[in-house]
């Protein structure tokens, strides 16, 4: 039996194998992420437009990183690179650890803008302001574009019509170098706003809406792209808002498209700047004007969801985690006293922010015993509030000011959370002991929400939501939308051939051992008392490999098996051992329901091999739920990958096929491959360019 799975009937998403939505044979309808994406390729074979799944080369405009700098210094140095390959596309701020002043922190700084400066590289000093919010204030992140940064809220860009999206330092350092690294495009969903934001709200709510609603992975490592009538009441730093905690929600960018109140910002902005900016400038806007990137008529996405803006209300998350929603009026009737209020963060410290904060505490005091931090984006931010007395309004209420940064977001600096104490933030995260102890409870909310709570000194909803009830239409048409786009969609697909480079093989094929588990994680695959040991060899390394999953892997694995895993495969640290420890017992390839995303990046950053295939987890979880539990189980069935024909075929013991069209695996990354990784691959191409 041979059954050939069509792409708009089942969702794959992550590393390798993603749903590929049905074309024409001329040129297929695109989404705004596949168009940006085809901007930015790097080699891509002439009439090839990429689809989602396709791993591609990309060359981004801009790439940031921050207080980590000096780490991809360090490692682009160590690859022998000496010159960045473009200095104008990297961009280096300071804003985590602003408030440290001790000796070690300050010469950290000191390397970084040495070396910054010493390249020709922008750089933004401490107290100018947190990296992302100056991406955008300065034009580095730009509608239609792609930005990159060695921070997982890259995603922010995407509220200007910027496609961001995070980096680990590898990458950053291989960008240094070459001004590439390679990126998979992600399955891509679409978020369809409907109805008007009530007045009183903005992007917090919203974001925390979707994060409450839809709490069940549903866009956990796809593209997103926002919709719908509702984007005309959302202000620009709403859409920021909203961008930028897509990250919390699971996302890999969160995109908005290029509309009128976007273009009508940015001509405040070249007001603001002056028409001599390199960046934000008359030519380049009209350029945006004259062809704005749109999605085409049906570009197939892999996810549809639906908010109704018109009944949402002010919105809580927590505690500690960005998945349990709650309404600030359902709190307030339970009576949670805070002890600290943050309005700090690339979230919501910008000028709407400091102003809805300002309103709320107008001719009030923060509660007695409530410590109330208040910090801008950056110092423009800052300068404006001052300006308009907003700043000066939210002193007088008794908060206390911190410097432009990042600072207790990321648990640094001032007024962190201790031990047994509550507090609400303006912030995206509320991760158990993010904020200081493990022992606090953390909320967030909008950044009115917050400044109601410091007065009152616990958890409420601003005036005029006392008696909201919550009252969320949250909906996922994914199963009706795809089932319409495959009747009427043509019944065939692109089917064109990957060219294989040398030395990379046109076929990946072995016999799958099955390691049934979930959120199998990096130090059950390489245990974490080994991570420090510079010492270890690679037979070490293989001896134990999954030693804390299964002490029994080494003695029933062998080389060139098929390793085939659950959901949220390689979840936990960002040790890249995780991946070098599976090569290392002669398995060239992991197959997983899905795959934690810094894994992914080490994989491939290392050379090995990944495919996602929900699919088969569930049939191979059929196929042996009734015989004896074993942690690794030898199947019987064989996998082969034809790499040219981008498809996988397993056999099954009793001879019966099953077949996947997955996301093509493109020459430049094969490349990656045949260097035995990235920074195989960076030290070849610098040695080209010498």
């Amino acid at each position: 039996m041979r059954c050939l799975v069509r792409s708009a009937d089942i969702q794959f998403k992550g590393i390798c194998g993603l749903t590929r939505g049905f074309a024409s044979f001329n040129k297929p309808p695109q989404t705004i992420t596949e168009k940006i994406v085809q901007k930015f390729a790097q080699n891509i074979p002439e009439n090839k437009y990429v689809r989602s799944g396709d791993y591609v080369t990309i060359k981004p405009k801009h790439c940031m990183s921050h207080d980590n700098s000096w780490p991809v210094a360090l490692k682009f140095m160590g690859i022998g690179a000496k010159k960045v390959f473009d200095n104008r596309q990297i961009v280096c701020t300071l804003d985590h650890d602003v408030q440290n002043k001790s000796e070690a922190n300050l010469r950290k700084y000191k390397n970084i803008e040495s070396f910054a400066k010493g390249q020709g590289i922008d750089f933004y000093p401490a107290g100018r302001g947190i990296g992302h919010q100056i991406m955008v204030e300065q034009g580095y992140a730009m509608p239609g574009s792609m930005a990159v940064a060695s921070d997982s809220h890259s995603n922010t860009y995407g509220g200007v019509g910027c496609l961001g999206t995070p980096i680990v330092r590898t990458d950053a350092a291989a960008i240094w170098a070459t001004g590439q690294t390679w990126w998979q495009i992600p399955p891509i969903a679409r978020v369809n706003l409907v109805g008007q934001l009530p007045k009183g709200l903005s992007g917090k709510d919203i974001i925390v809406s979707l994060c409450g609603a839809f709490n069940h992975d549903e866009v956990l490592n796809h593209a997103i792209e926002f919709y719908g009538e509702g984007l005309n009441s959302l202000s620009i730093e709403s859409r920021l808002t909203i961008a930028n905690m897509t990250t919390e929600w699971g996302a890999l960018s969160g995109l908005f498209p290029t509309d009128e109140k976007l273009l009508a910002w940015y001509e405040d902005r070249l007001k603001f700047l002056g028409p001599n900016h390199p960046r934000v400038n008359r030519e380049t806007l009209d350029a945006i004007k004259a062809s704005p990137i749109l999605a085409d008529e049906g570009a197939f996405y892999a996810k549809h969801l639906i908010l109704d803006l018109s009944t949402l209300s002010p919105a809580v998350s927590g505690p500690n985690s960005v998945k349990v929603y709650n309404s600030a009026a359902t709190l307030e009737k339970k009576d949670i006293l805070i002890k600290k209020a943050y309005l700090v963060s690339c979230t919501n410290g910008r000028l709407s922010d400091i102003h809805d904060a300002a309103e709320t505490v107008k001719g009030k005091k923060v509660a007695d015993g409530v410590e109330f931090y208040v910090g801008a984006a950056s110092s423009e931010v800052e300068a404006a509030a001052q300006k308009n007395g907003d700043w000066q309004t939210l002193i007088d209420s008794g908060a206390r000011t911190l410097p432009a940064g990042c600072g207790p977001c990321i648990g640094l600096g001032t007024g962190l959370l201790k031990d047994g104490e509550v507090g609400i933030s303006a912030t995206n995260r509320n991760f158990k002991g993010r904020m200081g102890s493990r022992e606090a409870l953390a909320y967030l909310a909008s950044p009115a929400v917050v400044a109601a709570s410091a007065i009152a000194g616990k958890i409420v909803a601003p005036e005029g939501f006392k008696n909201a009830v919550s009252l969320v239409s949250a909906v996922d048409i994914t199963d009706k939308v795809n089932k319409q786009t495959a009747s009427k969609s043509s019944t065939e697909a692109v089917d064109s051939e990957t060219a294989i480079i040398d030395g990379f093989p046109s076929i990946v094929a072995g016999e799958i051992v099955f390691c049934d588990a979930d959120n199998l994680n990096t130090d059950g695959i390489y245990p974490g008392r080994y991570t420090y040991r510079d010492d270890i060899t690679k037979e070490e390394m293989a001896k134990v490999c999954m030693e804390n999953y299964d002490s029994e892997f080494g003695k029933k694995t062998k080389k060139d098996d098929i390793l085939v895993s659950g959901f949220n495969f390689g979840t936990g640290s960002s040790r890249e051992q995780a991946a070098t420890a599976i090569l290392s017992r002669g398995i060239p390839l992991v197959v997983g329901g899905s795959f934690s995303d810094i894994f992914k990046r080490n994989s491939i950053n290392n050379a090995l091999l990944a495919i996602q295939l929900p699919d088969l987890v569930q049939k191979l979880r059929t196929a042996f739920a009734n015989e004896s539990k074993e942690l690794t189980r030898r199947t019987g069935w064989h996998l082969k990958w034809d790499v040219r024909k981008s498809t996988v075929t397993v056999t099954t013991s009793d001879n019966k096929e099953m077949s996947w069209k997955i996301g093509e695996l493109g020459n430049s990354v094969q490349s990656l491959f045949v260097r035995g990784g990235l920074e195989g691959w960076v030290k070849h191409e610098i040695s080209k360019s010498n």
